[in-house]
């Protein structure tokens, strides 16, 4: 196979690593390599930073208004839109995602650059009711500077939009350092940003593993803000880092989501709300719905229909459109996820479809699998897999239902369904997540926050809220008063 060479992005050029080391990236659903990327060390983080600085410093961006900043994104969104089969099939390649996913989710996404366009010269501070006569006061919103962008494998180009767009939109600078395991698209979506008219150093992509690249880039003392999507053990080392640079900092990270499904539900929409829950994307996405609690009365019939619905999942090739299922983004998921499977075989669980790989000669697959747990407190009950590995466990009533949902480390997302409103306001007003949807999941929008509570991370992307996320504010005291300001030191 025809190795694919790639270079980064840094100040506008398209470069190698200064040590000329490279790594391979591997297509999941054949195990060949198919690209290679510059591995980046600390002298080329340092490169990209400081020309993130110096287009954050030039007159070229920093006098831009921020209309103008906003026709740059909807260019961006418009070509990204043009561009969107190129886009699709690319991350396909790179991370295994359903090339019927990524058609989608890629086609989708100018409305988040759309979103930030218009919202950019709305970024406004107010005027202060002081308490002091002769004096006004007033805020600002202000760019922090250069933010770094750590982006997983698991949805790059989505995880990217959610926080380039507001970045840009408020005057701020990116460097970004997608995952080793799929770089290829986030430098596709630098050379569509230079196309679109940005400075150069405005937006910089660098490639490389946690180790240089990523700590280096996360420490740096000219990063103001890192924007973080990944693990809760990665999480941890970037907020060491950033206590070397004060950076601010946005955490999304793990979930171990409960999607619970009472007696009242309709049941073939609740039996697609989990499938779409764990089985889209391969169960690879932080907001899976991977603790199915069901109510007593129902919990046999929908788990029979669920595992009925499971077993006809099509699991195959990325790249072909009846494809329903694709493999583990990388081997070592593929691991984690037999590994967790045997841990719930140990500890009693049943097993009603799955829990093996896929019957296909090559590739990362693994079988939709249903398990059947005996206690919320089992390892799967509790631990994130990131693979199609659904965990199911009846409960009796609402008070055990919200109980049993807020018996977790995290809180990202959760899923209700049912067909009585006053009950699904009450689960929505317990529950402890920072995403709750009603008889729908997996639903996003460019104008609706995302982001967790507890071990699920801080900090919110998309909607309105991220415009604090990327600026700062500056008070402003105005004297009015035309006598001179009284001595500081005559107490009257």
């Amino acid at each position: 196979m025809v190795r694919e060479q790639f270079q980064m992005l840094i100040n506008g050029q398209w470069i190698d690593a200064k040590s000329g080391k490279t790594f391979e990236s591997i297509n999941p659903a054949t195990e060949q390599v198919w690209g290679e990327f510059p591995f980046a060390d600390a002298n080329d983080v340092d490169d990209a930073v400081r020309s993130a600085h110096a287009a954050f410093e030039s007159d070229e961006w920093r006098l831009m208004t921020a209309s103008q900043r906003g026709k740059l994104l909807r260019k961006l969104g418009d070509l990204v839109g043009e561009n969107k089969e190129k886009l699709a099939q690319l991350e396909s390649k790179d991370n295994g995602k359903l090339i019927r996913e990524t058609l989608g989710q890629v086609g989708y996404l100018p409305e988040f650059f759309y979103y930030y366009a218009g919202l950019a010269d709305k970024v406004e501070g107010e005027t202060l009711s002081l308490d002091k006569p002769d004096l006004f006061g007033y805020t600002v919103r202000e760019p922090l500077g250069v933010i770094a962008g750590i982006i997983p494998w698991n949805s790059p180009l989505y995880l990217t939009a959610i926080k380039i767009a507001p970045a840009l939109a408020t005057g701020n600078t990116v460097v970004l350092k997608p995952s080793e395991h799929a770089s290829a698209t986030l430098l596709e979506l630098g050379k569509l940003a230079l196309e679109a008219g940005f400075p150069a150093g405005a937006l910089n992509v660098i490639t490389g593993y946690g180790l240089p690249c990523g700590d280096a880039l996360t420490r740096h003392p000219l990063v103001k803000k890192i924007a973080f999507t990944g693990g809760s053990e990665s999480a941890k080392h970037v907020i060491r880092n950033s206590a070397e640079n004060y950076a601010k900092l946005s955490l999304e990270l793990g979930g171990k989501s409960p999607n619970i499904i009472f007696n009242d539900a309709d049941i073939d929409s609740a039996v697609n709300g989990a499938v779409a829950g764990i089985f889209a994307a391969a169960g690879q996405s932080c907001v899976s719905g991977s603790r199915l609690l069901v109510q007593e009365d129902i919990y046999e019939e929908f788990v029979t229909r669920l595992t009925e619905r499971a077993e006809r999942i099509v699991v195959g090739d990325p790249s072909h459109i009846e494809t329903e299922m694709g493999p583990m983004a990388t081997a070592s998921q593929l691991a984690i996820v037999e590994r967790f499977v045997d841990v719930a075989l140990t500890e009693g669980a049943k097993l009603r479809t799955g829990g093996k790989r896929a019957d296909i000669q090559s590739g990362w697959f693994y079988t939709p699998t249903i398990l059947e747990c005996n206690s919320n407190n089992d390892t799967l009950m509790q631990e994130e897999v990131f693979g199609p590995v659904a965990a199911v466990i009846p409960f009796k009533d609402e008070a055990e239902a919200l109980a049993m949902a807020n018996d977790s480390k995290y809180g990202l997302a959760a899923g209700i369904w049912t067909q009585n409103l006053a009950k699904a306001h009450r689960m929505i007003k317990g529950i402890r997540s920072g995403i709750v949807w009603v008889n729908t999941y997996r639903a996003v929008s460019a104008s609706a926050p995302i982001g967790g509570y507890g071990q699920s991370g801080y900090g919110r992307e998309c909607g309105i809220d991220s415009i604090n996320e990327f600026t700062q504010i500056k008070t402003v005291w105005i004297n009015t008063s035309s006598e001179p300001m009284a001595d500081p030191f005559i107490m009257r």
